[in-house]
């Protein structure tokens, strides 16, 4: 195979990937400003779509198990939904708030598949997913944190402090997001599947896309919670 042939089918899925995102990405946005209903039943669609994405995935696991597997769907899936709706209506920032985590772990992402196919190197974890890379994980977290900080330089200024602060949480979030990503491989790998479903081309189903998020929402409304419980001159994104 030659140079340009293995360039070319290590980017080949890049521009279906690029514009299933433009198409995803503009509804998100418009239901995380206008918040309230519209916000609500994005995520509950997105949360039904999970489901049955789950049940699908459910035929594959052993009778025995099979009800303990959709019970552990409903609560993978559900969490999230919950913290998602509660970071958006729980401040007046709620959608600059939902904004700086799904920006991050979009980043993260976006990092990870860049860095990762440029640079390539050590296996991040080979038995769960062998095509992940150190160097892509590390790539996601840079990507995550720059994100995190133009967000939160968008909403307001920040301190020298804040831009710590804000670092810190950005990398949890991002690293969070990895947690969420090697989880579903390691759910799909022990099922013995590429991808989760076939609703969005270029990266598969709603737990192929979202498998990060899920993971970095409930710990970014854990955070945003002790930013609530903790009086401090310190704002950064989820803490005010």
């Amino acid at each position: 195979m030659s140079i340009a042939s293995a360039r070319h089918d290590m980017w080949s899925d890049l521009r279906i990937r690029a514009l299933s995102a433009a198409v995803l990405v503009p509804p998100v946005l418009l239901a995380l400003i206008v918040g309230g209903w519209l916000w609500l039943a994005l995520v509950l669609i997105a949360f039904v779509i999970l489901v049955f994405e789950w049940y699908g995935l459910a035929s594959r696991v052993a009778a025995p198990n099979r009800t303990t597997f959709l019970g552990c769907g409903i609560i993978y899936a559900g969490v999230p939904a919950v913290a998602l709706v509660w970071l958006r209506e729980c401040h007046d920032r709620g959608a600059a708030n939902v904004l700086f985590v799904i920006t991050v772990v979009w980043a993260s992402d976006i990092g990870a598949y860049l860095i990762g196919r440029l640079v390539g190197g050590a296996k991040l974890a080979p038995a769960i997913s062998p095509a992940k890379t150190v160097s892509g994980a590390l790539g996601g977290l840079g990507f995550g944190v720059l994100a995190g900080l133009a967000v939160a330089r968008g909403v307001a200024p920040v301190t020298a402090l804040e831009a710590i602060a804000t670092t810190l949480i950005a990398g949890v979030i991002s690293i969070s997001a990895t947690m969420g990503d090697l989880a579903e491989s390691a759910i799909k790998r022990r099922l013995d599947i590429k991808d989760s479903g076939r609703l969005i081309p270029g990266h598969g189903g709603a737990f192929d896309r979202l498998d990060g998020l899920l993971v970095a929402a409930p710990v970014a409304a854990a955070i945003a919670w002790v930013g609530t419980i903790i009086s401090c001159d310190v704002k950064v994104p989820l803490w005010y």
